[in-house]
């Protein structure tokens, strides 16, 4: 996974009207895991479709189990217009040796996902939770973003269209989480902690400090405890 992958929705859902009505919510998945990727989801709802989210039982992804996350995120794909940006670990890696700096990364990776889903809806607003400085992802916008209302606050994911992208950005985590398990035959584990060092370094004794850079973000502090001081 050395590039960003979009994960393409379906084009029928497209709802791009004249008028600005609705919001477009987004979140994220995998900030603060060792293994695997970073997910930005963005998720548009007007009223109809927060109802219908309600009738799915849509809850924040912190609720729900990982099968349940699964689950949602196949009514969520049904309902609304959506975009999903992967940032594999080789890809994160790259640019965090660039950016030097989680915020501004991860506004970035907000505002890809967010100018994927302009080109399709024309939301009232634009909400994501708060994580840093709100000139991080306003400088990241391109044109149709930049002219967007944009709110950061915390507890965003009490916003059914922030709730609806957190579950979309989970479910593709956990999914290319298993498939870098699968590809490199280690069960690579969700977080930051002890279990995590230890399979890292299961991972570095096989693969070496190359190998670990395909599954790892590697400015964790974790690395140090792996790696020793570089």
């Amino acid at each position: 996974m050395a590039s960003i992958l979009n994960v393409s929705p379906d084009p029928s859902l497209d709802l791009f009207r004249g008028e600005p009505t609705g919001t477009i919510g987004v979140d994220e998945a995998g900030k603060g895991d060792y293994f695997g990727p970073l997910v930005v989801a963005a998720c548009y709802a007007d009223e109809k479709i927060e109802k219908a989210f309600l009738a799915v039982g849509l809850r924040e992804s912190k609720k729900v189990s990982d099968s349940r996350a699964y689950l949602l995120e196949n009514e969520i794909k049904k309902l609304t217009p959506f975009e999903v940006v992967v940032i594999g670990p080789e890809k994160y890696n790259e640019l965090h040796r660039k950016i030097r700096n989680l915020n501004k990364l991860l506004a970035w990776g907000h505002a890809r996902a967010l100018e994927n889903l302009l080109a399709r809806v024309n939301p009232e607003e634009v909400v994501t939770d708060q994580f840093g400085d709100k000139r991080f992802i306003e400088q990241a916008l391109m044109k149709k973003g930049s002219a967007v209302r944009l709110t950061q606050r915390t507890k965003a994911e009490s916003i059914p269209a922030v709730a609806a992208a957190s579950i979309l950005a989970r479910a593709e985590f956990l999914r290319r989480l298993d498939s870098l398990s699968r590809q490199y035959g280690l069960e690579l584990p969700k977080g930051a902690g002890s279990q995590v060092d230890e399979v890292a370094k299961i991972v570095v004794a096989r693969l070496g400090r190359e190998g670990l850079a395909r599954v790892a973000k590697l400015h964790f502090k974790n690395t140090k405890r792996i790696l020793g001081p570089a």
